[in-house]
């Protein structure tokens, strides 16, 4: 590269030494194209600024007032362009034909990344927030984060092809950086990519109840996913403590997902009483308190099953479907209170863990007394 600029210094040095007999009227001409140019533009900056006032009473103007803006660039590079272009033909120096033709690929850029930009936007806004599928959502906010750097990264390896330098070996190189940087930075590689398969497979979707096992030791182990980005799920529990997990530790443990198919789940609450208590009379104790819960599902009634028997107590099983999974808590600490009231009530023991000891009294050979 520094090889190619001694060499453009000493074209353009030759070149002007060249015409250095014809210069005083080229330099007169290019002084008054200038100063054409900059009246051009004077004038047509004061007229943009009248206009604008005029027509603020517009609705559509006054929605849309980034209008101006766009028009005032695009004046600014059309003049550019076509006192460029007067100028080179002026002067006739290839070199400096080939500098201002790299030159302006690289200031259309500019345009083009913010019409993209815009456009990205409008497609966005009228056509993808109405789909229900999140991949086009993924693939919209790529787009909008690394336009402009693609945009730019092409215009360079055109203004240098202009230029007459040989591209090939930069993209090569750029090939054999990339590798590198991947490299380098493969765990946000593995998020990017567990986040796409996220959103493609869609195990979960924002504001589904999910299994937390990251939370805090004595905290919440359960919460609501907030968010499905590149790098992480945010996800907040029920202490209203977000959490963010790395996609691809996401991907390599199983998801408990409580809400994704329904909100309606069965809850399970083990209950325990003593080997004297009449069953029947407890299950329908129980099954009583479990009908007197408003977010109970009617259409599945609740049951209460044996599960086994214990060291101390009948196990047994309440088993009842809610209407929202989000109440799955509420569900297990109104019936335990509960049930515990109506077992008072009615007389039914919850067993505790006891112990029968046994002491016996025996007589050794000299009439000492043992105890064992």
């Amino acid at each position: 590269m520094l090889g190619y600029l001694k060499h453009l210094y000493a074209e353009i040095s030759e070149a002007i030494l060249s015409k250095s007999v014809a210069a005083y009227p080229l330099l007169a001409k290019s002084a008054l194209v200038l100063l054409g140019a900059i009246a051009v533009w004077a004038f047509f900056r004061r007229s943009l600024k009248a206009a604008r006032k005029r027509m603020q009473k517009y609705e559509f103007v006054r929605i849309h007032n980034e209008i101006f803006g766009l028009i005032q660039r695009a004046v600014w590079y059309a003049l550019i362009f076509v006192c460029g272009i007067y100028l080179v033909k002026l002067f006739r120096i290839p070199i400096l034909e080939k500098v201002f033709y790299a030159g302006l690929i690289i200031l259309l850029a500019v345009p083009v990344k913010d019409f993209t930009l815009l456009a990205l936007r409008y497609l966005e806004a009228n056509f993808i927030r109405k789909t229900e599928s999140k991949i086009d959502d993924i693939v919209f906010d790529l787009l909008n984060k690394f336009s402009g750097v693609i945009i730019f990264a092409v215009a360079v390896l055109l203004a240098l092809d202009v230029l007459g330098i040989n591209v090939v070996p930069l993209v090569a190189g750029a090939g054999v950086a990339g590798i590198a940087i991947g490299f380098a930075a493969k765990d946000t590689l593995s998020n990017l990519i567990a986040g796409i398969l996220l959103i493609v497979d869609r195990p979960f979707e924002i504001g589904d109840r999910i299994e937390v096992w990251s939370a805090p030791q004595g905290s919440s182990t359960w919460g609501d996913v907030i968010d499905i980005g590149i790098r992480g799920t945010k996800i907040r529990t029920t202490d209203n403590i977000v959490i963010i997990i790395p996609n691809n530790e996401i991907m390599k443990r199983d998801i408990v997902n409580y809400t994704t198919i329904s909100t309606d789940i069965r809850v399970r609450i083990p209950i325990g009483v003593s080997y004297d208590t009449n069953i029947k009379k407890a299950k329908s104790a129980i099954l009583g308190v479990a009908k007197t819960a408003e977010w109970v599902l009617k259409d599945r009634p609740p049951v209460v099953v044996v599960r086994q028997f214990g060291e101390s107590s009948v196990d047994l099983e309440l088993r009842v479907w809610i209407k929202d999974a989000r109440r799955r808590m509420d569900t297990v600490s109104y019936m335990t209170d509960e049930i515990k009231e109506a077992f008072d009530r009615e007389g039914i023991e919850i067993p505790y863990p006891k112990r029968d000891i046994t002491i016996t009294k025996a007589s050794g050979g000299n009439g000492e007394k043992i105890y064992g």
